[in-house]
């Protein structure tokens, strides 16, 4: 007979169910933040024409290539994480 393990308030998956939960939201979000519906013809930044090819590869395109990668770099820098300053880095 096997004897239950004391886990305290968490179960046996927890850590692993919180890392999937995780993935999940970020997925979700991720998926949200995709373009639907028409697509442009023009750069609504620049006015630049959109590629047929770009625009039957993302459905409700709204941006260039160049424009596209400036709001990226944006995005990436508003959001940085600071990978320092978390409780794993400190822990190693």
């Amino acid at each position: 007979m096997l004897a239950a393990m004391a886990t305290g308030w968490a179960g046996d998956n927890a850590v692993q169910e919180q890392i999937d939960a995780t993935v999940d939201d970020a997925v979700k979000r991720a998926r949200s933040r995709l373009p639907t519906g028409p697509g442009l013809r023009n750069c609504e930044e620049c006015d630049a024409p959109i590629p047929e090819a770009r625009r039957k590869a993302l459905p409700g395109v709204r941006l260039c290539v160049p424009c596209q990668e400036a709001e990226d770099r944006e995005m990436q820098s508003a959001t940085g994480y600071n990978r320092r300053g978390s409780k794993d880095s400190q822990l190693r």
